[in-house]
């Protein structure tokens, strides 16, 4: 299984954690996590680096 950290682009802080998916609603990403958990932030997607677990967003 892999699970990504998610990262604020601008200063590197860490969003979420453990997440299994993201679904895209125009600028609205909902991510979720292994237990279900979700979180809604506005952004965009600037980078998946699947070999290391990371997403970086550019969150308004």
């Amino acid at each position: 299984m892999c699970l990504a950290t998610v990262y604020k682009e601008s200063d590197d802080s860490v969003i979420f954690k453990n997440v299994a998916r993201i679904d895209v609603d125009g600028n609205k990403l909902v991510l979720r996590d292994i237990m279900g958990d979700e979180r809604v932030v506005e952004g965009r997607i600037l980078m998946v680096d699947l070999a290391n677990s990371i997403v970086k967003l550019a969150c308004e």
